[in-house]
């Protein structure tokens, strides 16, 4: 089964994301810190989701961190932060978002995450 990391607090739409990923057959494991994103990543998690609008968690230093690492993010933000969103590409996102395209193609991206270039 596929892992997937969510670096995500909104914990109803991180209900939505997870039983997407049991649609899908993967695992989606919810972290909080840089170092759980970065451990879950070395275990195996080929996709970490990030939650740009989060102001609670540290989806930019997360970026940091993964930037050596194999595992392909996609971040998604309300369509009204489009400034976060190229925030997020220039610090090395694979792939960012609006919330509702990313919650369109949520099914797919888990299914076949993208290749990080």
């Amino acid at each position: 089964m596929p892992l997937v990391v969510a670096l995500v607090d909104d914990l109803m739409f991180l209900s939505r994301i997870r039983e997407a990923g049991r649609g899908a057959g993967a695992e989606v494991r919810a972290v909080r810190t840089v170092d759980a994103v970065v451990d879950a990543v070395r275990a195996g998690a080929g996709l970490v989701l990030l939650d740009l609008d989060s102001q609670r968690l540290p989806w930019p230093a997360a970026l940091t961190a993964l930037a050596s690492e194999p595992a392909a993010t996609v971040g998604f933000f309300g369509h009204v932060h489009a400034e976060t969103g190229r925030a997020a590409v220039e610090a090395g996102c694979t792939l960012v978002l609006p919330r509702g395209a990313f919650v369109q193609r949520l099914p797919s991206l888990l299914a076949d995450p993208p290749r990080r270039s």
